[in-house]
């Protein structure tokens, strides 16, 4: 259940301006009954500046006057009051600048390791663009000289899950060749190489 901004303000004022149940106020602010009964006995938040949810759209005098008729009704936060969910968008992904630099190297390792992903896959797996991959695999990539193939996993591009469920989606209907993994999960070294060069 969604909680009013600052509970506990909201409570004080609740508890001061209100003929609300303590059990109400509670549910209504995520409190204990115990905790908004002390804060009427004056024994917590004695300090605390109460906070008028009706004042900032939170709830509304008839939804307080509705509860205050019944004890056994409890608040309704404020539609209006209630942030809308956030959506993953399907856009590209977002990557830090300093990890920006690393991408042509964890390019270069998809590449070597794992030749079946189409350049789509990559371009989703590493937050880059196709002319990048491109450029990455003829070796015409401005940076080509200091490009050296290291874990996405281990540089921290993408997470292991979404590597394997790549890696799954390009080899779905291929016979597997022996036992061997999918995916191998980045080594010590993997990760000893990622973590010895610093993000400029």
């Amino acid at each position: 259940m969604a909680l009013p901004l600052m509970p506990k303000a909201t409570a004080v004022w609740l508890v001061e301006n209100t003929t609300l149940t303590f059990d109400q106020i509670g549910e209504f602010c995520g409190l204990h009954a115990l905790e908004v009964q002390a804060i009427a006995d004056g024994e917590v938040a004695v300090q605390m500046q109460g906070l008028d949810p009706i004042a900032n759209g939170q709830i509304t005098m008839d939804e307080i006057e509705r509860c205050q008729k019944d004890p056994e009704l409890r608040l309704q936060l404020a539609s209006a009051a209630i942030p809308p969910q956030l959506v993953k968008h399907k856009g590209p992904r977002y990557t830090p600048i300093a990890k920006r630099q690393d991408k042509p190297d964890a390019i270069s390792w998809i590449i070597k390791n794992h030749p079946e992903l189409s350049d789509g896959q990559i371009s989703k797996l590493v937050g880059t663009t196709k002319p990048t991959i491109h450029a990455v695999r003829d070796r015409t990539h401005w940076n080509t000289t200091n490009i050296k193939p290291r874990h996405p996993v281990a540089l921290g591009l993408c997470t292991m899950e979404e590597l394997e469920k790549a890696v799954a989606r390009a080899n779905k209907g291929k016979k597997p060749v022996g036992d061997a993994p999918l995916v191998q999960p980045p080594s010590a070294e993997d990760i000893a190489a990622a973590a010895e060069e610093p993000a400029a």
